[in-house]
């Protein structure tokens, strides 16, 4: 059974650092280019980061650059998403998936919600 678990969200103030943890089972992952999603509500899931599947290409879009950094650990079919210098428009529910320029998505877990305070 495909299982993502995402972990690691919480409520921080705004320049506050939080990292998250996405554990994936049922996949191969380490043949999977990963991704880190968020979504606000009334709005679509946004890809924030992604990571190859040997973690040698990385993506972060323009919003998170510089304050995020993405990492994997094959070994242990866990993709992280450290979130430093954080923004009350950082606040989202936090998904982690297939990269969906590359892949099909699996289904998709229950979050982690991020919440800045300012």
């Amino acid at each position: 059974q495909v299982q993502l678990v995402e972990s690691g969200g919480g409520l921080v103030q705004a320049g506050g650092s939080l990292r998250l943890s996405c554990a994936a089972s049922g996949i191969t992952f380490s043949i999977y280019s990963m991704a880190w999603y968020r979504q606000t509500p009334g709005k679509q899931r946004v890809l924030v980061a992604s990571i190859s599947s040997s973690g040698s290409n990385i993506y972060y879009e323009d919003s998170v650059k510089g304050r995020f950094t993405i990492s994997r650990e094959n070994a242990e079919n866990t993709v992280y998403l450290q979130m430093n210098s954080l923004k009350p428009e950082d606040t989202a529910v936090y998904y982690c998936n297939k990269d969906l320029r590359r892949a099909v998505l699996l289904d998709w877990g229950q979050g982690t919600q991020v919440t800045v305070s300012s």
